[in-house]
């Protein structure tokens, strides 16, 4: 119990440091500026080159996305889900001791050339939210956590982070042993997570720019926009890739109509749901 505790603290204090670090140095390798970084390059995008140009710049509940932006990529952390996730960790890997499995690795890829081990981890990554995303639509209990990124009523940079804490231990949870069996740890490749940021930045902006034949494999505004469109049934859904658009391509589920872009956004009902940070995050838990 006593390793329990130190854990929790140790999660706490560290996590608190590196936060404070994370905003009072900027570097090349910090995840605080390069969001802030990246949020100011693509709502300039929407500023500059606006694909519904009667949206004003400050949208709809433009400021309590960017709440979200930041809650869901660092407070999250510090409040509960480091602390959390670093128990459950050693927990696991103690009742795997207890039977007997000292390795869960069943692929080593760390001797792999360092491309393609990104390549995998993206690919691999992705596949999995895909899978999940699904999941959040098709499960009724999962979709009454989801319904906060769908109440998005008008679509920005921000919207890609306005969802529930819960949905990060979702994810996280039917990520950590599929990639800890190929030897991954969860804060493995920098470069994959700033990667799949601006993806989902550009997904959720109010642009359109032409991806051209690339379409077919990346996610892209003209697509996700469908996704988040009001008459669309989501107890079916479409067009759930996360960065990469392939499999909905590959399994059916890709839905491009027509140009999205005066397309009623959320779901039915949404003029009812919460419209405050809390009584939003509370929510499912009442329902």
């Amino acid at each position: 119990m006593e390793e329990y505790l130190k854990i929790v603290k140790d999660a706490y204090t560290g996590y608190w440091h590196y936060l404070v670090n994370e905003i009072a140095y900027p570097s090349w390798h910090n995840y605080f500026w390069w969001l802030v970084g990246l949020s100011l390059f693509v709502w300039l995008l929407e500023i500059i080159i606006p694909w519904r140009k009667n949206q004003k710049v400050f949208r709809k509940d433009f400021w309590l996305d960017g709440f979200y932006m930041f809650f869901n990529f660092f407070l999250f952390s510090l409040i509960a889900y480091n602390a959390i996730s670093n128990v459950v960790v050693y927990a696991f890997n103690d009742a795997l001791g207890w039977l007997g499995i000292q390795n869960l690795v069943a692929i080593e890829v760390q001797q792999w050339p360092a491309v393609f081990q990104f390549l995998l981890m993206f690919v691999l990554a992705d596949f999995i939210q895909w899978n999940t995303h699904r999941l959040l639509h098709k499960v009724p209990a999962l979709w009454e956590f989801h319904k906060v990124h769908h109440s998005v009523e008008e679509m920005g940079f921000a919207a890609h982070l306005r969802f529930h804490w819960m949905e990060t231990i979702i994810y996280k949870s039917i990520q950590y042993i599929p990639l800890a069996m190929i030897g991954f740890g969860l804060q493995d490749f920098f470069i994959v997570h700033i990667i799949t940021v601006a993806i989902g930045h550009l997904n959720h902006a109010n642009v359109n720019i032409n991806y051209g034949p690339l379409k077919y494999i990346f996610n892209n505004p003209a697509m996700h926009i469908w996704h988040h469109a009001k008459n669309i049934p989501y107890a079916t859904g479409v067009n759930f890739g996360i960065s990469l658009s392939v499999w909905d391509y590959l399994f059916g589920t890709a839905y491009l109509p027509k140009s999205g872009k005066d397309e009623t956004l959320g779901f039915d009902g949404v003029e009812n749901f919460p419209k405050s940070f809390w009584q939003q995050i509370t929510y499912p838990f009442k329902k």
